[in-house]
């Protein structure tokens, strides 16, 4: 790290970190070219910036009861920005968005049924502010990747 900067040895860690954060300190530093200790102190510091915000499990949703996937466009008559409680207090929605374009707000949603969905929708409509929705139902994931370092 140089001024801040993520250099090329942190774009390495943060690499090595999302194939597999379970590793030892001393194994993630020689993939890296560094030592056990620096390894750590590198990670840390990439913490204590918010580079590395979190450190997770990626787990199978459908193994979960959460096989249906869909993307919500929430259209609204007023700025949504300030309504993230109540995008928040959805437990099916996995992410939500302030956008720009024809809709105020993306989110990702991921429920067990459709019904379950179309009752996710209904508590979008319950939202202040939500004027419309248009939902897209995912039928296959090709694949997804995390934001690469480089």
């Amino acid at each position: 790290m140089v001024n801040g900067i993520v250099d090329d040895v942190d774009r390495a860690l943060i690499a090595e970190l999302q194939r597999d954060a379970t590793q030892a300190y001393a194994v993630l530093g020689r993939a890296v070219g560094l030592s056990a200790g620096a390894a750590h102190d590198r990670v840390r510091k990439l913490r204590e910036r918010g580079v590395i915000r979190r450190t997770t499990v990626e787990v199978d949703p459908a193994a979960l009861g959460r096989g249906v996937l869909a993307f919500v466009m929430v259209d609204s008559s007023a700025w949504m920005g300030d309504a993230t409680a109540s995008f928040a207090a959805i437990p099916e929605i996995q992410e939500a968005h302030v956008i720009a374009g024809t809709a105020a707000v993306l989110v990702k949603v991921r429920t067990a049924t459709t019904e379950q969905l179309q009752d996710v929708l209904r508590r979008l409509y319950a939202i202040e502010g939500v004027s419309g929705t248009q939902a897209t139902v995912v039928l296959e994931t090709f694949f997804e990747r995390p934001v690469r370092p480089d």
